[in-house]
């Protein structure tokens, strides 16, 4: 049974923050670092000129010093009133936002989210904003990070192949920037600074096509792989100044270390003719690109969306693929969307570009 994802929608904050200010900000606060001189360097060498916050640079609860209660409370709400709008356009162009009991006309609900706290979560917190059913099937992934938004991709294609018929609306939200933490001095976490940025996207899964897009064809056509013995090599930390995103050495290569998985899964007779690679960094978007055979301009997409807005966290493979939709692929073209969390983990889903 084929099986749709529809154009994504994705929903950028109001605070576009420039690299150069993110380099002042932290020239400013730590004027005595002994890698002072080298942090404007390796930030610019992330090749990312622009990202977008959901508060200003100077807010408490980015730069400035508010506790965890507040950085938490800041954020999931934030992420809540960005999933809100991405999943109000998505419904409204799939023309699914009413159906004849005037409801959203949706089936099942997939949220991924992974920064801020709240309990209930956002697939509990959309229900009542978007007017979907009270019996909606839902769920939440809330830790997988940059690998949220693909693996929710893969619990919907589940759902769908599970509930012919149905139709899902897949909803990630991230705000990044309440990790950006003046607390944390290491060089890693002078990257992630410059690195991650805000947004919300969403789409719909369905067993019948609203519009173009990828189509997934057969049960065989998702991956899912942990990195054996690589927890430490990414990981969140909470303390009572905010959260932390940290990781290790071994985290440089760590993506570079799944490919041969990810490639064997794939088969040796496999060829693509486009990727949608999570922006992590504008090494895992060359790796990965070449592992499968593609070239720099194959992932032209993922290089773009990291170079204007960052590293969207679990969004970034939703914002990759809308850009897709506006200079796709040819018709039968042969894909992969592909995402690396912490864990470390990856998540996959091979398909075929319909017109």
């Amino acid at each position: 049974m084929p099986i749709y994802i529809s154009r994504p929608h994705t929903v950028l904050p109001t605070h576009k923050v420039a690299t150069a200010d993110i380099v002042n900000d932290i020239l400013q606060r730590h004027p005595d670092h002994p890698r002072r001189k080298s942090i404007p360097r390796i930030l610019q060498g992330l090749n990312v000129d622009t990202r977008y916050f959901t508060r200003p640079l100077d807010s408490p609860t980015v730069s400035g010093t508010a506790p965890i209660d507040d950085r938490a409370f800041a954020a999931f709400e934030d992420a809540l009133a960005l999933a809100t709008e991405a999943a109000r356009r998505t419904l409204t162009e799939t023309g699914l936002d009413r159906d004849r009991d005037n409801m959203a006309d949706i089936d099942g609900l997939i949220t991924a989210h992974s920064t801020g706290w709240s309990v209930p979560n956002l697939d509990i917190q959309l229900i009542n904003p978007l007017n979907l059913r009270p019996t909606i099937q839902r769920s939440a992934i809330t830790t997988l990070a940059c690998a949220g938004g693909t693996q929710a991709l893969i619990r919907a294609i589940d759902m769908v192949r599970g509930h012919p018929g149905s139709k899902v609306l897949v909803v990630a939200a991230e705000v990044i920037s309440s990790v950006y933490n003046h607390n944390d001095t290491s060089i890693e976490a002078m990257i992630y600074k410059a690195l991650f940025g805000d947004s919300a996207a969403a789409c719909i899964v369905s067993d019948e096509p609203y519009g173009p897009g990828l189509r997934v064809d057969e049960p065989g056509d998702t991956f899912e792989y942990v990195l054996p013995d690589s927890l430490e090599r990414y990981h969140g930390r909470i303390a009572p100044d905010g959260f932390h995103f940290e990781s290790t050495k071994e985290a440089l290569s760590a993506a570079d270390d799944v490919l041969p998985a990810l490639t064997d899964w794939l088969g040796k007779d496999q060829t693509l003719d486009f990727a949608v690679i999570h922006p992590g960094s504008p090494r895992i978007i060359t790796d990965t690109a070449h592992a499968l055979g593609l070239t720099d301009h194959d992932a032209r997409h993922s290089t773009a969306t990291l170079r204007d807005e960052g590293n969207l966290g679990g969004v970034s493979v939703f914002r990759v693929l809308e850009r897709t939709h506006l200079d796709p692929p040819p018709a039968g073209a042969r894909g992969l969307a592909v995402a690396f969390g912490p864990g470390f983990s990856t998540a996959a889903i091979r398909g075929t570009w319909t017109a």
